[in-house]
Parts: C-alpha cells; structure tokens; sequence
C-alpha cells in the first residue's frame, strides 16, 4: 500500500509523543522543536528534512528510509539505527545526544557527525569510512570490526580504538587521543 507524499511543509512545536504523526513519505518537510519520543517510524520515508531542536528518543526505524536526513541539536537517545532501510541511507548529525544508539553493521561513508555525544553507543561493524567526527564525544562507545579508514577524530575525545580490532588506515588523531588508541595494549605513556 502506498502511502501519501507530503511535501515541503513545517511542523513546528508539535508532541507526535501523545498524537501520533500520520504515517507517509515526507519529502523536503522540517520538523522544529517537535517531540517524537517513542514514535513508530516503521515504514516510513524521509527525504530531503531536517528534524532541529527535537526529541526522537526511542523511535522505532524499522524498515524507515532516511534519504539526506539532518538533525540538529537532537535527542536520539536509544535509537536502533540499524533497523532503517540501507538503501539510499544518508544522514547527518550537529549537536545531537546520540547515546545509547546502534549503528551496527550499518554503511554510513562520509558522514558527518559535528558536537555529538557517544556515551555508550555502538558502532561495531560499521563502516564510517571517510566520516567526520568533529568535537564529539565517544564516551564507552563500541567500536568492533568497525571501518574508520580515512575518518577524522582529531578534534573528538573519549574514544577506545583497537587498532587491532577495527581497520583504522589513514584515519586521522591527535596526540591528545593517542592513549585511546593504545588503552588495550596495556602500556603507560606519559
């Protein structure tokens, strides 16, 4: 069943939590200061918007496209982004609190990822290669057998990388982020 296109609109402080968002393909639309938290996204298509200053905590993505999807200063706390649709999956994150979330085993090449917080989510399997991770922090972040060739993570703190558990070629590191790449090997450095 096909569902309806609604295109460029803007839905501005709105709780989807307690009256739930009509089931659609959004294209182009904006969603500012809307709470969503515990949404059934399921099936859903999203193209082209931009969710700002907006509460996605715990939505469920279950076979969701995200097609050049934004979120900015966003909380999506929980959220399992592996159930999204592969196809076509483009996002991108400013100042969003992305802790607890699962990106395993998801494509997500140049993503850029500026001021997020990481606190415990897992990123094992993952390929981010040529990713961005500007001023984010990765506390208890999961990286296994993730692919980080060519990603950025000098300006981020708070990362634990194995070197020899995650393929990190030309990924790129402070000196100050050096000890969270050495944490498993056991040695002191001062």
């Amino acid at each position: 069943m096909a569902h309806e296109i609604i295109e460029n609109k803007s839905y501005q402080n709105i709780d989807f939590s307690k009256n739930p968002i009509k089931r659609a393909n959004y294209d182009c639309c904006e969603f500012i200061d809307c709470d969503f938290s515990n949404a059934d996204f399921s099936n859903f298509s999203f193209s082209e918007c931009v969710f700002k200053n907006s509460n996605l905590s715990t939505i469920s993505l279950k076979n969701t496209t995200l097609k050049e999807v934004k979120f900015e200063n966003c909380k999506l706390i929980g959220i399992i982004f592996s159930d999204c649709n592969k196809f076509l999956l483009t996002l991108c994150f400013d100042g969003c609190n992305l802790s607890y979330a699962t990106f395993f085993k998801l494509t997500l090449k140049k993503t850029r990822f500026s001021n997020c917080l990481f606190q415990e989510t897992d990123f094992s399997e993952a390929d981010l290669s040529g990713s961005l991770f500007d001023k984010c922090d990765f506390r208890y972040a999961q990286f296994d057998h993730t692919i980080i060739d060519k990603s950025d993570f000098r300006t981020s703190f708070n990362y634990i990388i194995d070197p020899t558990q995650n393929l990190i070629k030309k990924a790129k590191f402070s000196l100050v982020g050096i000890p969270g790449l050495l944490m498993n090997f056991d040695i002191e450095i001062d």
